[in-house]
């Protein structure tokens, strides 16, 4: 199994492996290029996201500046759209359903390590100290706000027609249909 296949069945992996890096890579550069571009060339900006993104569906956007790791694990659904300053941590899957809006500043995470320092690192063959990392998937559903400013942590689902708080650190699934805030995130009401 290759290190990039390791990443994706969320097996710990060497994100200094020469084939990841190359990915990595690919989306800074194009994510460099995305956020340098005139805010009125609508056709460049389109053109880089479907280079840069597993998917994005019809009238979904996203405004720079916005940063990524791999670009090629964000799956964004019809409507969704994306504020400025965001930053996507997709080692592993982020898929966004339709009609989400994510708030400026919002970050969401799929890289994670483990919590006990002994199990965090180990000695490469070169006599190194690296660090473990593993990837656990993102989901937001359909009709989902997210504010501004909240963190979504690996392994985290939010379901449909759902609102997060802004400044909200989400560390565990979130079910639909309710109204949800805080560090960390619980459910205040719900959202009928």
């Amino acid at each position: 199994m290759t290190e990039y296949e390791k990443l994706l069945a969320g097996n710990y992996y060497d994100g200094r492996d020469k084939d990841c890096w190359a990915k990595q890579s690919k989306a800074k550069n194009l994510t460099v290029r995305f956020n340098n571009l005139d805010f009125n060339d609508a056709e460049n900006h389109r053109k880089i996201l479907e280079e840069l993104l597993g998917s994005i569906s019809e009238d979904a956007d996203i405004l720079a500046p916005f940063n990524c790791d791999y670009g090629r694990h964000i799956f964004l659904g019809k409507g969704s759209f994306i504020n400025y300053n965001c930053s996507f941590l997709d080692t592993g899957y982020i898929e966004i359903g339709e009609y989400a809006m994510i708030g400026p500043d919002v970050k969401i995470y799929t890289a994670n390590h483990p919590v006990r320092s002994e199990d965090r690192y180990y000695i490469d063959e070169n006599g190194k100290k690296f660090w473990h990392t593993f990837t656990e998937k993102v989901t937001i559903g359909n009709n989902v706000w997210i504010g501004g400013g909240a963190i979504i942590c690996p392994n985290v689902t939010i379901g449909d027609n759902t609102v997060i708080g802004a400044g909200s650190v989400v560390t565990k699934s979130i079910p639909s249909n309710v109204i949800a805030a805080g560090s960390p995130c619980r459910v205040i009401k719900e959202n009928k």
